[in-house]
């Protein structure tokens, strides 16, 4: 309670005295730029989700002499032991690109957060957001595996900019009203996967008779990119005032590692000024957002290529399933989520944890496109809670100097289950099918929420 106090004081102090409704006003403003920001970020992020399996192909049929090729005749053995389809190579290849997109992600993201403690926010976003136009430009000009794996590398070690606004969310909000700005960054996912695939197929249309059909969502997300990081440097002031900011990198150079060393990032060895409580809070909280997002991202990852190969949708009827997860995903967090008072944030997060498991179980097991969307419906609804929910949790974790590596570290733990779920999920679909891969998923899926139940705030 009385860390509470002093934080709050110590917020108000910073963004405008005493005057709570100044303090409300310039959170609302901060607050409302970040999510903009995110709402065009994500629009372009989101545009190759229903182009990926189409992506997989094209670089099949045109890769012959280059890595596509290459691979391929890597995996040949590994393929006719386990007699696994041809047609299903391009999951193993997508799951191998989402899982090094995420491990760039895990790289990059604790050392993001902590330099931004050091240096500043606005600086580390303005860097992350370069490096994110720089992927979308390399994408438009991929006309071989390599250049396209090269911007999705790009991309990974770019993308720290989710976790530095949840740092500025976390700079610019009290307790009692972080959970609602907080849900704004999943509102803004939401309003992403409602327009960035349908956009990104519409694109794709206008150019299907060129050889380079993928050329126009590309150039369009990197013009949107571009949008973004003018946008914010204009309108961004920075959050973190020098008198807040941590004097240095743990350790120096040596410290760095602790943010990227598996071992230390569960034990949240480069936080500083925690309670045992607290650290106990915080590393059972970590294990379960690893578990849950490590299982959960695999089985989403392979969705596009579940409907591509056992439905045959065509790249608009993908997005037409990524409009509709990002409705329910918009109405439920925009209508709900934002209102879950404080005390019931870790109901909500069970809830939705253990919701995601029918979901997937139907997935899985569905033999017509009216079975496959009560899945997804029943995926969506749960997705829109689970880690929103959890990430307003972990924000009322630790002193204000460190929120920025806290939300660092522990999306960093995402980052590393999602390096892994995507390429673990692809090979058990490529060997085993999707139906036993989604109902092993989903039996792992268990353990998250009752891991959770053991937090104590």
């Amino acid at each position: 309670m009385e860390r509470n106090i002093k934080t709050e004081k110590l917020i108000d102090d910073e963004v405008g005295g005493d005057d709570g409704e100044n303090v409300k006003k310039n959170d609302n403003k901060t607050v409302m730029i970040v999510f903009f920001s995110l709402i065009i970020d994500l629009l372009a992020f989101t545009m190759i989700l229903p182009l990926m399996p189409a992506l997989m192909d094209y670089y099949k049929e045109t890769d012959k002499q280059g890595l596509y090729s290459w691979l391929m005749g890597s995996v040949k053995g590994i393929q006719e032991i386990l007699k696994a389809p041809d047609k299903f190579s391009s999951v193993l290849f997508g799951g191998f690109l989402g899982s090094m997109f995420s491990f760039m992600q895990f790289l990059s993201m604790p050392i993001v957060g902590a330099l931004s403690d050091v240096y500043g926010r606005k600086r580390m976003m303005i860097i992350c957001l370069t490096g994110i136009s720089l992927s979308y430009l390399l994408w438009a000009v991929s006309n071989n595996f390599l250049i396209f794996v090269l911007a999705r590398f790009v991309g990974g070690i770019s993308k720290g900019n989710v976790s530095l606004a949840m740092a500025i969310i976390t700079d610019v909000t009290t307790p009692k009203t972080r959970g609602k700005s907080m849900a704004l960054v999943g509102i803004a996912f939401s309003i992403g996967f409602i327009l960035g695939p349908i956009v990104g197929v519409t694109f794709t249309r206008i150019n299907s008779g060129s050889g380079y059909w993928y050329f126009y969502p590309a150039l369009f997300a990197f013009l949107l990119s571009i949008v973004d990081l003018v946008y914010f440097i204009y309108s961004f002031e920075e959050t973190l005032s020098v008198k807040r900011r941590a004097k240095s990198l743990a350790r120096g150079i040596s410290g760095a590692f602790i943010y990227i060393n598996p071992l230390d990032l569960f034990q949240f060895n480069g936080v500083t000024g925690l309670t045992p409580h607290e650290l106990n809070n915080l590393r059972t909280l970590g294990y379960s957002h690893f578990l849950y997002l490590f299982t959960y991202s695999g089985l989403e990852f392979t969705i596009t290529f579940l409907t591509h190969h056992k439905f045959g949708f065509s790249s608009m009827q993908q997005g037409y399933m990524f409009f509709v997860m990002g409705i329910i995903m918009a109405v439920i967090q925009g209508s709900y989520v934002r209102r879950i008072p404080a005390d019931k944030t870790q109901f909500y997060s069970k809830f939705g944890l253990w919701l995601v498991i029918p979901g997937f179980v139907i997935i899985g097991i569905a033999s017509s496109i009216v079975t496959l969307y009560v899945g997804i419906i029943l995926f969506s609804v749960s997705t829109s809670m689970a880690v929103t929910c959890m990430m307003t949790m972990v924000s009322k974790i630790g002193p204000e100097n460190q929120k920025g590596t806290i939300t660092g570290i522990f999306r960093s733990l995402g980052a590393l289950a999602r390096s892994c779920g995507p390429i673990i999920a692809s090979l058990a679909f490529w060997s085993i099918g999707s139906t036993p891969t989604y109902l092993i998923g989903s039996f792992v899926l268990i353990l998250p929420p009752l891991i959770v139940n053991k937090v104590a705030l």
